[in-house]
Formats: structure tokens, sequence, C-alpha cells
């Protein structure tokens, strides 16, 4: 594997219109900036941890919580359901993940992907499914089953997948807006207990595979779900990470909202305190103002002391499928500075 150091950063959904797609565009306009490319979670996963409704939803032992709240569907145990017993299914993310790989090992045996270029697999925690699907009386109790399934996952993925070719993301949304007070939950959602499952997951990914996080404050609408104030909860969150870790993740990818030009923004990222091998990526690159906002934000974001990679906010999933060629251009404008 090369050793040079990526300048972007790909969060994971990529609308295009299949694998093979994501890996071209991103290779083709990418390729000496990117180390990592995603599959652009593509056709059912567009939408994120949506794609995991229908296997709360589906399940035998669930019933719809008619007396949860909205905004969206939610389920419980069946009574007499005894959830020490539960178990999960396949949850697709290794069976997509795995077709996935052989287009991008093909392309890259032809060499139209870098040789030194990682496939990225990108996963949600299982807390994010629990608080979005399982009603908060059962989350605790649907957890461990929830968890197991998907490190399920990630060992069949790991089966087939080269470690030195593989990079998996957890994705931690759910987790900000929980510390951030807008969301409930029926298990201990302390920050310790939020970062101890972080790193549990983390050691689910052996080396030389490599394992990363996005922090993410969400993308609905392009909105997030509150405005951070600057990056100090996102700073103690990383920071907790490396240090209950067993070892240093190789990124941590932090939002940036447009508006945010301003040093006070970045200013707590001056104690961050990230490995030598672990690489900041910082969200600042926004289609709607360019290069010349991403300039901008760029030279707040250098008032802090870290050096940093490039990426947007979040996943570009949502957007419209015709823009992403220019987007990805961007990406590669601004890495250039």
């Amino acid at each position: 594997m090369g050793t040079h150091l990526p300048a972007v950063h790909l969060v994971g959904s990529v609308p295009l219109e299949s694998a093979e797609a994501v890996f071209r565009a991103a290779a083709g306009t990418l390729g000496p900036y990117v180390r990592r490319i995603p599959d652009g979670e593509t056709g059912d996963r567009t939408n994120w941890i949506r794609y995991q409704l229908s296997v709360v939803a589906d399940h035998p032992s669930f019933e719809p919580d008619v007396d949860g709240p909205p905004p969206q569907p939610r389920f419980r145990l069946r009574t007499g359901v005894d959830a020490s017993g539960l178990a999960f299914g396949s949850l697709g993310y290794a069976r997509v993940a795995l077709r996935s790989y052989e287009t991008f090992a093909a392309l890259k045996a032809a060499g139209v992907v870098p040789a030194d270029t990682r496939f990225q697999v990108s996963l949600p925690t299982p807390i994010a499914i629990m608080i979005a699907f399982v009603t908060e009386r059962d989350q605790a109790a649907v957890e461990a089953a929830y968890r197991a399934a998907m490190l399920a996952e990630v060992a069949d993925i790991l089966a087939v997948v080269p470690a030195e070719e593989l990079a998996v993301q957890w994705d931690v949304a759910i987790e900000i807006a929980l510390l951030e007070g807008i969301r409930t939950a029926g298990v201990d959602a302390s920050q310790a207990a939020l970062v101890r499952r972080l790193a549990d997951l983390a050691a689910q990914v052996p080396a030389p595979a490599e394992v990363g996080f996005h922090l993410c404050y969400g993308d609905s609408g392009h909105q997030h779900f509150v405005q951070p104030t600057d990056t100090a909860l996102l700073t103690r969150v990383a920071n907790g990470i490396v240090e209950a870790v067993h070892r240093p993740p190789a990124w941590i990818h932090l939002p940036v909202p447009r508006d945010r030009v301003d040093e006070a923004y970045f200013a707590p990222l001056k104690a961050l305190r990230l490995p030598e091998n672990t690489q900041l990526f910082l969200g600042l690159v926004h289609a709607t103002d360019g290069l010349a906002g991403a300039r901008r934000r760029m030279a707040a974001a250098g008032t802090a002391g870290q050096s940093f990679g490039v990426g947007t906010e979040c996943g570009l999933g949502r957007r419209d499928p015709a823009s992403i060629p220019a987007l990805l251009e961007l990406h590669r404008q601004v890495a250039e500075r």
C-alpha cells in the first residue's frame, strides 16, 4: 500500500446510479487526493438508517408502538418476548459491501482506482437504530442483539475483503443528538457511555484494516438537527474516542456549517489531541458558496493550529445526482489549495 496523505474524505453516500459509477467518478476526479472510496450507499441505502427500518418492522418479535411519539414509526417487543433470546438475521450491509467490493477490486486491477486506495464501508452505530426505531422502554433490551448482528456483518466483510484494503467508518449522529439534548434514550446516554460504545465498535475492526469516525449533526433537508455553537462538543467526543480506543483511529471527520467563517467556531479544536497517525477532516466544502467559501472556512480553521483534510459536512445521498460531478470537482479544487 502507498503512504500518501489524503486531502479529501468522502463521508459515504453518493447518489449515482451504481457503485461502479461512484468508484469511477471519485477515482477519476479525486484520484491523487482521496485514499478511501465508498460505494456511495446507492439504491435502498440512500437515506442512511431508513435502510434498517424493515429489519425491525418485519421482525416477528416486534409490533408497532401505537402509543409512541411521531415523527417516525417505532416498534416495541411483543408481550411475552424474552429479549435475551432475541436475534436478528442479515442486516444487508455485508451482502451489498461484498458485491461492491468485487467491482472495486476489478477497477483497481484495471488501473481505474489507484492501487493504494482502500474500499470504505460506512456503517451506522447500533444505538442509532435503537433510538430511531425501537421504543425507549425496549432499547436497552434490544441493543445487544442488534449490536451482535452488526458485528456479524463486519466479520462477514472482513472474511472476504483483505484487511489492508478495507476502511470502516462508524457514523456518529444520534450520539451527537443525545449529547445536545435533542433526543432522549432508554439507555445510558452519557458521554462516557456513548464513547465506550464507540471504542467497542472500533475494537471489532482489526488492523491492518482502518477504522474512522464521522461525527455528524444530521442532514435532513440539508439542515442540522441543531446548529453547533462551535466545535467544543465535537472536540470532547473526538478526544474521548482517541483515549478509549484500543488503537488510534485512522481519521475523524467533523462538520463545519456554511456560515461559520469565524475563528470562534474552530477555537475549541486547539484542545484536540489526535495521535500523529489520526487525520482530521473538516466538512467545510459547500456547493452553495464554492471555492471562495471553502477558502474562508479553511483560513478560519487554520487558526486552531490543526492540520486537516476536507470534505462535505455529511454524505451526498440527498443531493441531485446531476450536481455530483461539479461537487467532486469542487473537492479537487479545494484539495489543490
